[in-house]
């Protein structure tokens, strides 16, 4: 699940607060960068439990509409066509979901409020109205159901952001790339896999892993190096325009280039542009994007890159 975009960001992260404070334990930062990779894996388990938890919620309102004194004849015969989504349902006995739960004790038992208002603006909108109105049931139905659901209610979503963002500081820039995964794997749920429907790995695999480790301790140790070679090439820039941040990720966006011959430069380097404009300057993606072409053309005609 944790993808080079994830792990780019919060290499990014994690080396500024390691120069932040005091740029002293290189094995502490490092294991940092993997616990907060790790943390954005657990926020992807803890996003699909979310949608366990409206429809046991919604199972418990149904229950309480029938016990009441006088209940309603739509509330003795109510339409459970949500409530016993195959998806939803599927999704609740998934075994590594339930890995998790037990493993990480994490439940969405304590924010019924949230639950309650999450589940009373799914019931307005017109993705369940004509879902619930639907004369036709199937498993790839109830599955298109959570998909535009989430899509819709979950991904922006404020109150669930400030919600995430007390619960773990870790989470605060996560949601957006996690919510891609979370889309992903309600796309790949298959009925007939049952509880042992596969959730996306930690990992893709041990080459990503590395590539973190790999990226991390590149930038850091070769930092000097990096540094003097946008110096010798800065003779048309102004650097005091130069802020920390900016430096930081021409830093990071060097030892990728320089590290990896098989990710082409401009994949490099439009990824860390991208970073720039969360936390940088306005004007920084283009003050970036010069100086790094400018120290690509010098390394390329010295004969130190060789890569397209």
């Amino acid at each position: 699940m944790i993808n080079r975009v994830l792990i780019r960001l919060k290499i990014v992260q994690i080396i500024y607060a390691y120069y932040q404070n005091g740029g002293k334990n290189l094995e502490t930062a490092e294991k940092e960068l993997f616990f907060s990779l790790s943390k954005a894996y657990d926020l992807y388990n803890y996003l699909l439990l979310l949608i366990v938890s409206v429809t046991q919620y919604a199972a418990k309102r149904v229950e309480m509409g029938k016990a009441k004194l006088r209940p309603t004849k739509e509330e003795l015969s109510p339409n459970m066509k949500f409530v016993e989504n195959r998806f939803a349902a599927q999704l609740e006995v998934n075994k590594q979901l339930n890995d998790f739960v037990e493993a990480q004790k994490k439940s969405w038992i304590n924010e019924e409020e949230f639950i309650k208002s999450l589940y009373n603006e799914i019931i307005e909108s017109d993705i369940y109205k004509e879902y619930m109105a639907s004369e036709t049931n199937s498993y790839a139905e109830d599955r298109e159901l959570w998909r535009k659901l989430y899509k819709s209610i979950i991904f922006n979503n404020d109150t669930l952001d400030a919600l995430l963002e007390e619960q773990s500081l870790y989470w605060n820039d996560d949601k957006e790339i996690v919510d891609t995964f979370v889309l992903k794997t309600i796309k790949r749920f298959e009925e007939k896999n049952g509880a042992k429907q596969e959730l996306l790995p930690e990992f893709k695999d041990e080459e990503d892993k590395d590539f973190a480790r790999r990226l991390f301790r590149r930038a850091i140790l070769n930092a000097d190096y990096y540094l003097h070679l946008v110096g010798e090439n800065a003779r048309n820039w102004d650097l005091n325009r130069l802020t920390f941040m900016d430096s930081l990720i021409i830093q990071i966006a060097l030892a990728e280039i320089t590290s990896f011959p098989n990710i082409p430069v401009n994949v490099s380097i439009n990824e860390y542009l991208e970073i720039a404009k969360l936390y940088s300057t306005p004007k920084s993606p283009s003050f970036i994007n010069g100086l790094l072409d400018a120290v690509v053309n010098q390394l390329k005609k010295e004969g130190k890159l060789m890569k397209n």
